[in-house]
């Protein structure tokens, strides 16, 4: 699945004219693309220089910010939507992270690798750590520092009094739902903070 194809998936997710704040935005493509095809507006949290840089050539407004630091900086319910695209697994405070998210914004979206798809169980199997198209590094050089799966996302949830409003996998671009923890090599989730 390319990376595109998650953006537009992820997209199809946000409303129309949300406010968004995008954790962990790389380059700003997502962002760019919301703004432009859904007219959102909205600001990126990145932690990296070039991908900062990349942001504001980008016209993205974007701001440097180690997220292991917390999101004290906004009110609750500052923004429509926050979004966590491939974050969840690099952050070393995950928990509370999601917690935070599901504060800052009304709805919350999640993506990340699914570590029980079953190539990844294949592997495991064979006694190899899985290298995929979604999990494209060795064990040892890989900016993954925790993996998880779509039924660890769902407990993860509950847990923290999120309501999941929507989940589902992709694979290859199309969306899984039946068996997506078994079918899907990632896992999406739309949440909000529960009563």
């Amino acid at each position: 699945m390319s990376d595109r194809q998650l953006l537009q998936s992820v997209a199809r997710l946000v409303p129309h004219g949300a406010r968004v704040l995008d954790l962990g935005c790389g380059d700003g493509a997502l962002l760019d693309h919301l703004q432009r095809e859904r007219g959102c507006t909205g600001y990126g949290i990145e932690i990296a220089d070039a991908n900062v840089l990349a942001c504001v050539k980008r016209g993205v407004n974007v701001i440097q910010l180690n997220l292991d630091e917390g999101l004290s900086m906004f009110d609750d319910a500052s923004f429509d939507v926050v979004l966590q695209v491939d974050t969840l697994q690099h952050l070393r405070n995950t928990e509370t992270m999601l917690v935070e998210t599901a504060r800052v914004g009304r709805t919350g979206i999640v993506a990340f690798p699914n570590f029980a798809h079953w190539p990844n169980r294949l592997a495991i199997l064979r006694g190899r750590m899985p290298v995929t198209k979604r999990l494209p590094y060795q064990w040892y050089d890989t900016p993954n520092i925790r993996v998880g799966t779509f039924k660890d996302f769902e407990v993860l949830a509950t847990r923290n009094r999120l309501s999941i409003l929507d989940a589902y996998g992709l694979q290859e671009g199309q969306e899984v739902r039946l068996l997506p923890n078994l079918r899907a090599g990632t896992a999406v989730f739309k949440f909000e903070r529960g009563a």
